[in-house]
C-alpha cells in the first residue's frame, strides 16, 4: 500500500501538486477577468436579484430553483477546507497566505460565472427525465471532443470517492471519536444510513436538504467565530495588518512559528483557496446545471456568489480567529504525526536569530541541517542524546517517548531521521495545523473549551453536506458515462464506502484524490478558454434580451 501511495504521489507531483497549476488555474481566471472586463464586480449586487428568483419565469425547465442550485453548490465546496485548510495555510505560510486565498477567490468568481454559465447552456435531459449538465456536456455537445468529456466525467466519479466522501466520513469520525468519544465504526453506520436516504432521493431531496443544511451550518460557525473574535478584539486590527505586512517580504518568526517566505505564502494560499472554492475544477456547474433558468447566463451570475461566501467570507472569518486569537504561533501539548516529525543531530533553539534561520532554512528546504542516525537512548520516557525534534514546523519540547501508553525506558532505533518502530508514541509541545489548530481558536472565546465542540459539529455539518452533494456529481457522471440505470449501483457503493471510510486508512485516497482533482480541471480549463468567444456572445445575448423582457429594469451593463 505504501508503494502504490508513492507511486500515486508521484503521478500527482507532475499534475496536481506541480508548480505550474496554481498559475494555470490562477491565469485563466484572469484571463478572464480582463476579457468580460470585471463580470465579479460588474454583476455583483445583480446577482443577489437573480438568486432571490426575481427574473424567473413559471416555464423554466429545470430541477431546482436559483437558491436550491447555491447551497447545493456550496454545501459540496464549503467543508473541511473553511476549517481545516485555512489553518494549514497559516500554519505553513503565515498571515500572507491569507491575501493569496483571497486573491484566489477574487479572480475564481470569474471562473466559475464562465464554467457554470458555459455548463448550463449545454445541458441535456436525461432517459429518466432529469437534468445532466456539466463541463462532460459541452465538451460533447459543442466542442465534439468526446473522449475529453469522458476523461472529465471518469475524474469526476472518482473525486467523488477521493474528494467527496471517502475523506469526509474519516475526517467526522476521528473528530467525534477525539472530543465525544464516539466509536467510529457507530459513527459511520449512522451517517451512512442518513446519507443514503438523502441520495437516494435524488437531486430534489438533495437540494431540499442542503438548502436547509447550509444556512443552519453556517449560523453555528458564525456564532462561534464572533465568540472568539470579539473575545479578542483587540487583536483584530494588528491580525489584519499582518496579512498585508508581510506580502512581499514573507512572514517573520514569531513565537513558535519559524516564519515563511513569499514563495511558501503565495503556493499554500492559492492551493488552500482553490481547494476550498474549487472554481475552475468544473464539479460546482453539474449542481447549477440542475437549475430553472430563463438564460445559461443567470445562472451563471449565481455562481459569482458561491466563491465569495465560501472562500472571502467564511475561510476569512476562520482566518481572523485563527489570528486573533494567536494560537498559530503557540506551541501546544501535541502527539506527533511521523509525518511531520524528523529527529536532528545536535541541539537547537528558537530563541536566537541565528538559531531560528538554521531551523527555517531546513524547514523550507534551502539549507539542510544533518538528521540522526542511530539509536537513541531513553529513560522514562526521556531522550537522553544531543538531538533536536522538528514536529509540524516548529522546534518541539519537552519530548516524551511512550509505548502502550507508558514511558519508555529503553532504545528506538531512528533511520534518516525517523523512528523505525511506527508503535511508539511521541508526545511534546510543537505548533499544530489543520483542524485541531482551529479547535484550539474556537476555545480562546466566550465559551471557553466548549468551543472545540462548535468547532466538531460544524466538521460535520461540513463534511456530511460535502458528501450529500459530491454523490450528485458522481451520479451525473455516471449517467454520462452508461447511462440512468447505472446511478442506482453507483449510489449502494457510495454509500458502503463512505462507511468503510469512517474506520479505514485513506492516505491512499486523498493521494487519489489530488490526481482525480487535476484530471478535472484541466481538460475543465481547456474547454472553457476554447469556448472563449462562445461565452462573450452569451454575456452579449443575455443582456440583450433581459432589456428586451424587463425594459424598466435597470442593468449592471
Amino acid at each position: 500500500m505504501r508503494e502504490l501511495n508513492d507511486f500515486l504521489s508521484l503521478i500527482d507531483s507532475y499534475i496536481g501538486s506541480a508548480f505550474w497549476f496554481p498559475y494555470a488555474l490562477l491565469g485563466t481566471g484572469l484571463f478572464f477577468t480582463i476579457y468580460l472586463k470585471f463580470p465579479q464586480i460588474r454583476y455583483f449586487r445583480f446577482a443577489f436579484k437573480v438568486v432571490r428568483g426575481k427574473f424567473d419565469k413559471d416555464h423554466n425547465e429545470g430541477d431546482t430553483n436559483h437558491f436550491q442550485a447555491l447551497t447545493t453548490a456550496l454545501s459540496g465546496t464549503v467543508g473541511t477546507g473553511n476549517i481545516a485548510g485555512v489553518a494549514l495555510a497559516v500554519h505553513i505560510g503565515g498571515p500572507a497566505a491569507v491575501f493569496w486565498m483571497l486573491m484566489t477567490a477574487a479572480v475564481g468568481m470569474c471562473t466559475k460565472f464562465v464554467e457554470v454559465t458555459l455548463s448550463h447552456k449545454y445541458r441535456e435531459k436525461a432517459a429518466d427525465g432529469s437534468i445532466a449538465g456539466g463541463p462532460m456536456y459541452y465538451m460533447k455537445n459543442k466542442l465534439n471532443m468526446k473522449w475529453l468529456a469522458a476523461i472529465f466525467a471518469g475524474a469526476t466519479v472518482l473525486s467523488s470517492f477521493g474528494t467527496g466522501s471517502l475523506p469526509q466520513i474519516n475526517s467526522i469520525a476521528s473528530s467525534l471519536n477525539s472530543t465525544f468519544g464516539l466509536d467510529e465504526m457507530m459513527v459511520g453506520g449512522v451517517l451512512a444510513v442518513l446519507l443514503a436516504l438523502v441520495i437516494l432521493g435524488g437531486i430534489k431531496r438533495i437540494a431540499a436538504v442542503t438548502s436547509r443544511l447550509v444556512p443552519a451550518m453556517a449560523i453555528v460557525y458564525f456564532i462561534g467565530a464572533f465568540a472568539v473574535i470579539l473575545y479578542n478584539i483587540e487583536n483584530i486590527i494588528p491580525s489584519f495588518i499582518s496579512i498585508f505586512a508581510d506580502l512581499f517580504t514573507g512572514s517573520a518568526a514569531t513565537g513558535g512559528f519559524l516564519g515563511a517566505s513569499i514563495a511558501f505564502a503565495f503556493n499554500k494560499g492559492v492551493g488552500r483557496g482553490l481547494f476550498s472554492n474549487e472554481a475552475g475544477q468544473g464539479s460546482a456547474p453539474i449542481a447549477h446545471a440542475a437549475a430553472k433558468a430563463n438564460q445559461p447566463m443567470s445562472e451563471g451570475l449565481v455562481a459569482i456568489l458561491e466563491p465569495f461566501i465560501d472562500t472571502i467570507v467564511i475561510c476569512t472569518l476562520t482566518a481572523l480567529v485563527l489570528l486573533s486569537s494567536g494560537v498559530w504561533k503557540e506551541k501546544l501539548d501535541n502527539k506527533f504525526d511521523y509525518v511531520d516529525m524528523q529527529v536532528l543531530q545536535g541541539s537547537y533553539t528558537d530563541t536566537t536569530d541565528e538559531g531560528r534561520t538554521a531551523l527555517a532554512k531546513h524547514i523550507s528546504e534551502e539549507a539542510f541541517l544533518p538528521v540522526f542516525e542511530g539509536q537513541l537512548q531513553v529513560v522514562d520516557g526521556k531522550v537522553q542524546n544531543d538531538v533536536s525534534f522538528i514536529h509540524a514546523r516548529s522546534l518541539a519540547e519537552d519530548v516524551l517517548v511512550k509505548s502502550n501508553g507508558e514511558n519508555l525506558t529503553g532504545t528506538v532505533n531512528i533511520i534518516n531521521g525517523k523512528p523505525e518502530d511506527l508503535t511508539l508514541i511521541f508526545e511534546g509541545k510543537s505548533l499544530v495545523h489543520s483542524a485541531p489548530l482551529t479547535a484550539e481558536a474556537f476555545t480562546r472565546s466566550y465559551f471557553g473549551d466548549w468551543g472545540q465542540y462548535i468547532v466538531s459539529i460544524g466538521l460535520l455539518l461540513f463534511a456530511f453536506s460535502t458528501a450529500i452533494s459530491w454523490s450528485y456529481y458522481g451520479d451525473r457522471a455516471m449517467t454520462y458515462l452508461f447511462g440512468s440505470g447505472s446511478v442506482k449501483y453507483y449510489r449502494l457503493v457510495y454509500v458502503v464506502a463512505f462507511f468503510i471510510a469512517s474506520f479505514a486508512d485513506t492516505t491512499i485516497i486523498w493521494t487519489l484524490s489530488g490526481i482525480t482533482i487535476a484530471l478535472m480541471t484541466l481538460p475543465n480549463l481547456f474547454g472553457i478558454l476554447a469556448l472563449r468567444k462562445d461565452m462573450k456572445s452569451t454575456v452579449a445575448d443575455y443582456w440583450k434580451n433581459f432589456k428586451e423582457e424587463f425594459p424598466d429594469e435597470k442593468t449592471p451593463e
